[in-house]
């Protein structure tokens, strides 16, 4: 089940790789989308407002405890590349250890504070009570949620892209079958959507654990390799946090959008809503080249094999111009059908808000998956400073639109903060990549 992505044809190799990944980012969308509907269908529109005015400060917090444990996911896949399995194996223990610590430190204030979270992002009072109740219970849940993504990207460091699909799928069937339980027959309200999708995880964290223990002698730790040393947490930290940090400015800037979209009241920010999920569906193949292309970059990296670098990405930008191109006519031509899917008998002026923003992302699509594309591979490469500073640019584009662009477009000028975001970002990532690998052609040359 290990795949070493250092030998073979780098394009048949990512995309063997990204499939599953791809599912698995479409089943992480599945939880949230079965949220939505459920909640959008049996507790109303509010209710589904309330549940999408979180999701940027989701975002924001989930991002930072997902960022570093990618980044602890690098350092696996360096260590798999050079062969070099004490490393493997206490690189792995180490994460299991930081894992814990961070989601610690992470809950105790993320639960004490999300009220006023919400009120600093000007939610309308109609649904504060609601998404209050939403958001406090996934915090509480971010050491199941942060466990399975530290456990999923081990995995994935390994070459393994398929074993945490597998469980992704049963959590997910799983999420459903609670949803409705505790929505429809406990009537929890908001809150039982949240405790559908913890329990989802949390679930689906103990599988990869007990998988990943039994069946892979590499990554099968003991006491032994249980202890910190600070050249080991240095050493994932330094991937790590700068990945938490990008995740976490990025989130920032979706929140001022939120906050941007939330004065319009809650039928305009039930359509961006649903017109977000539909924006998520269609670019999933993105963040997927994105994962695949930074195991391959790490264990190439690790392996000493720059050419072969050079080469997967070359292949990659061909696959962000095929990313795009789908996103796009999904968002076209299927968003108001998609749309549909997350409101019961929506208005005739969500669909137009929803289809606005749908129609002006996708004419940006190619800088996103830009964005996916060089930000992991850079961080896959150990050059962790310019994808958090894109982030920086990212919140810079976003703002700048906000706050002038004439308050008379409305939120039609709103719109084009994510795009003017996206270019901002990707120009600097691709310019980075390319100096890397000019200096290493120089370094490395045959």
């Amino acid at each position: 089940m290990t795949k070493d992505m250092t030998s073979g044809n780098p394009l048949k190799i990512i995309l063997f790789f990204s499939i599953p990944v791809l599912l698995g980012n479409l089943f992480q969308q599945f939880y949230n989308m079965v949220d939505t509907i459920i909640v959008g269908r049996y507790l109303g529109e509010e209710a589904l407002a309330a549940v999408g005015s979180t999701g940027c400060l989701m975002f924001l917090v989930l991002g930072f405890a997902n960022g570093i444990a990618q980044g602890f996911g690098v350092m696996v896949s360096h260590a798999f590349g050079a062969k070099d399995f004490p490393l493997l194996k206490h690189y792995v223990a180490l994460s299991l250890i930081l894992t814990a610590i961070v989601s610690v430190i992470l809950t105790v204030p993320t639960v004490a504070a999300s009220r006023q979270f919400l009120l600093w992002m000007n939610t309308p009072e109609n649904i504060l009570s609601m998404a209050d109740d939403y958001i406090k219970v996934i915090f509480a849940g971010i050491i199941l949620t942060m466990f399975y993504n530290v456990l999923s990207g081990i995995l994935r460091g390994i070459g393994d892209s398929r074993t945490p699909l597998y469980f992704l799928i049963f959590s997910s069937v799983l999420n459903i079958v609670l949803d409705v339980f505790l929505i429809v027959t406990v009537k929890l309200g908001t809150a039982g959507a949240a405790y559908a999708t913890i329990i989802s995880q949390g679930v689906s964290a103990l599988l990869c654990l007990f998988y990943m223990f039994r069946k892979f002698d590499i990554l099968r730790t003991s006491r032994k390799d249980y202890y910190l040393d600070w050249h080991g947490i240095r050493n994932m930290l330094a991937i790590g946090i700068p990945m938490a940090l990008n995740y976490s400015i990025t989130a920032v800037g979706t929140m001022i959008m939120q906050s941007a979209v939330n004065v319009f009241g809650s039928s305009v920010v039930a359509a961006f809503t649903a017109a977000s999920k539909v924006n998520n569906i269609a670019t999933q193949t993105m963040p997927t080249l994105g994962t695949a292309l930074a195991t391959y970059c790490g264990q190439n990296l690790g392996a000493g094999k720059y050419k072969r670098i050079y080469d997967g990405m070359k292949q990659g930008f061909f696959l962000c111009l095929a990313a795009s191109a789908l996103a796009a006519g999904i968002c076209i031509f299927g968003g108001r059908f998609i749309v549909s899917w997350f409101v019961s008998n929506p208005s005739e002026e969500i669909f137009t808000y929803a289809m606005q923003y749908l129609t002006v992302a996708s004419w940006f699509f190619l800088p996103l998956a830009m964005i996916f594309l060089y930000r992991n591979a850079l961080q896959g490469l150990g050059e962790g400073l310019v994808p958090m500073l894109s982030g920086v640019v990212e919140l810079a584009c976003r703002f700048a639109v906000i706050a002038f662009v004439p308050k008379s477009a409305g939120f039609f000028g709103v719109c084009f903060a994510d795009p003017a975001a996206w270019v901002g970002a990707a120009i600097p990532l691709f310019v980075t990549y390319l100096l890397w690998k000019r200096k290493n052609i120089r370094i490395h040359a045959d």
